[in-house]
């Protein structure tokens, strides 16, 4: 569970920094160069969620946890804004849900 876990919060985080920086681009001003590092970071995105042993759509269900959770702390970390309490319950939340869905892989 730590394993997939651990691979989840890579794979959010890769396809997070591939989605912000054409946001950079588009939105803040930032140079065209941004969109070669977001192409990357997707195909790492892409492959890494080819590394899970469970069917293609118990994966994405698992993975939608982890990715709010890790969306939550690219809000806090990159944008600056404070988590709440309901930020935190519906991590908690979606989390539990990860962790039931990816247990019952084995079944």
């Amino acid at each position: 569970m730590l394993k997939t876990g651990l691979l989840f919060s890579v794979t959010a985080l890769a396809e997070i920094v591939g989605c912000f920086l054409p946001y950079v681009w588009l939105r803040k001003g930032g140079p065209i160069w941004l969109l070669l590092p977001a192409i990357a970071s997707l195909a790492l995105f892409v492959w890494l969620l080819t590394l899970h042993p469970a069917a293609s759509g118990r994966v994405y269900a698992a993975y939608g946890g982890v990715y709010v959770v890790t969306a939550l702390i690219w809000l806090r970390v990159v944008d600056g804004i404070r988590l709440t309490f309901i930020d935190w319950l519906g991590a908690a939340v979606v989390l539990t849900g990860m962790a039931i869905l990816v247990a019952g892989w084995e079944h």
